[in-house]
């Protein structure tokens, strides 16, 4: 696959920044896609999290099995 985008002047310096090192623009981009998906698949998992934090109904649940488990603590 190959994509053309016309970069904005902020983006243009921000791959200025990027490139600077001698990494080649088509580098930049692909590592800034990757870093942008990666942040949203974080920000997903830490709205699940706090979600699943909130309901009472897991809270209840995760403390029951933890409650179950207890006895097989070696320490």
């Amino acid at each position: 696959m190959s994509i053309t985008f016309r970069p904005d002047s902020e983006t243009e310096q921000a791959l200025a920044e990027l490139t600077a090192d001698g990494r080649s623009v088509s580098a930049a981009i692909r590592e800034a896609v990757l870093a942008a998906a990666r942040a949203k698949a974080e920000e997903r998992l830490r709205a699940e999290a706090l979600a699943l934090a909130a309901d009472p109904d897991d809270v209840a649940e995760a403390r029951a099995v933890l409650a179950d488990l207890e006895p097989l603590r070696a320490w």
